[in-house]
């Protein structure tokens, strides 16, 4: 694993909050050259503490305007790798966290209509492996994706 410095943090910092900046403005707010920055981001992205670049889109501006937070008991007689991979498989669910307690994942799902997340619980309860399902439906983001900062 790559060693990252406070000159790489700040970087990290810097793409976080705008991953379309470019080499020369990284690099004036670094301090540093374009080359050197390019080399250092190269050098984070090979390394997988970089893992990849999105664009942020408005959920309901794609019809995906009903956000869920599902948590999944799994049947302890099924192999967890079987339930991951089913999840992994289902299109809706953006999030997927393997938890300690009585859920064992908690998912985010996003989809169009309520009827949609109905589909898509009906789905899961039949999902070899999930016992079963508890559901909360977000009413509003109050943000997201929030990037903690790394430096201070």
């Amino acid at each position: 694993m790559l060693c990252v410095d406070a000159i790489d943090r700040n970087l990290l910092d810097l793409l976080r909050n705008n991953a379309r900046l470019s080499y020369a403005e990284l690099a004036r707010q670094v301090g540093l050259s374009a080359p050197a920055v390019h080399d250092r981001v190269g050098k984070l992205e090979a390394s997988g503490v970089i893992r990849g670049y999105h664009a942020d889109v408005e959920p309901s501006s794609i019809d995906l305007g009903v956000t869920a937070l599902i948590g999944i008991v799994a049947d302890p007689a099924v192999d967890m790798e079987d339930v991951s991979a089913a999840l992994t498989e289902l299109d809706e669910i953006e999030s997927c966290y393997f938890m300690a307690g009585e859920e064992s994942y908690l998912v985010k799902a996003r989809v169009g209509t309520i009827a949609e997340l109905e589909q898509l619980i009906v789905r899961l309860s039949r999902t070899r492996g999930v016992a079963r399902t508890r559901t909360a439906i977000a009413l509003s983001t109050t943000f997201e994706g929030r990037p903690r900062p790394l430096l201070g």
